[in-house]
């Protein structure tokens, strides 16, 4: 007996909202529970709760419950993210029903469906799937010319881009020749030579029109002179994020190694890498960044480095010892930095001739330009809770094998990163642009 085919659709759109929750909500745990209310009959809700370690969606007769550790609660970013996914779920559900609808909008189903969650959740306002189309699908649009183009290149060259999108309909002169910012503008030629995304973007009117090529610096400094954000990001890209504060303004980058980067409300929100969206969070990661190392100097500066080092694509291991005793037993002697300097002649000076340059320094006296040299470094990069450098390029020492076994080195990153952790903060950068966080446990990637 064949299937209605309302039950079909149901059960698809009920394995792809539990498939962009577990994608968007990677930490969260997911629990299905029946419950026959009126969400068996297509109406997504989400239940009112006290509880800010967990959020229920209702949706066809199934109770979606998402649980987190209580130590770490849901973010405002994570349940607008989860709001978002329902609303587009549940319009596109509603719009498949509808022929006046689907007659109209043709492009509503095209790209990906991850795009359209993305792009509501910057809009802010209720999704909705009508005749005509929203800022939302605009920004979706806007995201699928630049992961497409993230798939090829030009003159033998990544292609890098980037638009600012306006949150309203802002005073800024409209040609009558105006043309939709989409996938048929990028076959003229020279299209994206016109604008790099990292000082040069488009701008998009809120319907979709593109307007102009603009300097994103200059934008930034007309809207806050002292290109103010509101969390941490990487300096290439600190003016796209001033850009956006106090607006409702959306920039989308694409990168030159080939990832998107969406930045809204002061803030870089989003990335695409390695096919996947990621939901970044990076203030309130930031903040417990700070709470485990316990001097927002040092946590600012480290913090910044990471981000650095990972939009550059190079891999660094940054630790924070809570007791600078703890170096005793993750850094060889012949690698620390905070001890007087042998005597001239001796083996250890002649093995590493060139610590003189660190030894007795503290992050304090260390340029940003400079920590990124040295965090580049195969090795680690330690220093203790008051700043004090107490090794650069460091292999780490960590047991190996039960306790009382013979103590050794070992050169993998993630492996020295979980050893390290057990005596203070650590941040590991990995090559493919990953950050990942440690103290005791892993708490969060970016």
């Amino acid at each position: 007996m064949p299937v209605p085919p309302i039950f079909a659709a149901s059960a698809l759109y009920d394995s792809l909202l539990q498939s962009a929750l577990k994608r968007f909500l990677a930490r969260a745990t997911l629990e299905l529970e029946a419950s026959l209310t009126d969400s068996s009959i297509g109406t997504l809700s989400i239940e009112p709760t006290d509880d800010p370690c967990e959020l229920v969606l209702r949706w066809f007769g199934t109770r979606h419950i998402l649980h987190v550790p209580r130590a770490q609660p849901f973010t405002a970013h994570e349940l607008r993210v989860a709001r978002a996914i329902g609303e587009v779920l549940s319009a596109r559900y509603t719009t498949i029903f509808d022929p006046a609808v689907l007659a109209s909008r043709a492009d509503l189903f095209q790209g990906l469906i991850e795009d359209r969650y993305v792009a509501a959740f910057l809009d802010r306002r209720p999704y909705t799937a009508g005749a005509e189309r929203n800022r939302a699908d605009r920004l979706a649009s806007c995201i699928e010319v630049l992961r497409v183009a993230a798939l090829s290149s030009y003159e033998s060259r990544a292609i890098s881009s980037g638009v600012l999108m306006l949150g309203d309909d802002a005073p800024h002169p409209r040609h009558h020749a105006a043309r939709l910012y989409g996938q048929p503008l990028t076959a003229t030629k020279s299209f994206y030579r016109l604008c790099d995304g990292v000082r040069t973007v488009f701008l998009i009117g809120e319907d979709g029109l593109l307007l102009d090529i603009i300097d994103i610096t200059h934008r930034a400094r007309e809207i806050h002179p002292m290109m103010a954000i509101t969390s941490p990001c990487p300096s290439a890209y600190r003016q796209h994020a001033a850009a956006t504060l106090g607006t409702r303004d959306t920039c989308i980058v694409l990168s030159p190694s080939h990832e998107i980067k969406v930045f809204a409300e002061g803030a870089l929100v989003f990335t695409f890498r390695n096919a996947e969206w990621h939901l970044l969070d990076v203030e309130a990661k930031y903040v417990q960044w700070l709470q485990a190392v316990g001097s927002r100097p040092i946590a600012e500066k480290l913090f910044q480095c990471a981000l650095d080092m990972a939009d550059a694509r190079q891999g660094a291991l940054l630790v924070v010892l809570h007791d600078p005793d703890a170096a005793n037993a993750l850094v060889a002697p012949i690698d620390r930095l905070d001890r007087p300097a042998p005597a001239r002649g001796d083996s250890e000076g002649l093995r590493r001739p060139l610590h003189y340059l660190l030894r007795g320094r503290t992050l304090d006296d260390v340029d940003e330009t400079v920590l990124m040299a040295l965090a580049s470094l195969d090795g680690a990069t330690v220093v203790d809770a008051q700043g004090t450098l107490i090794a650069a390029g460091a292999i780490l020492m960590h047991p190996h094998g039960e306790i009382g076994d013979a103590w050794v080195s070992e050169g993998a990153r993630t492996t020295a990163a979980q050893a390290a952790g057990r005596f203070g903060a650590v941040l590991k950068v990995s090559t493919d642009g990953m950050i990942t966080c440690y103290d005791e446990r892993c708490l969060w990637n970016i």
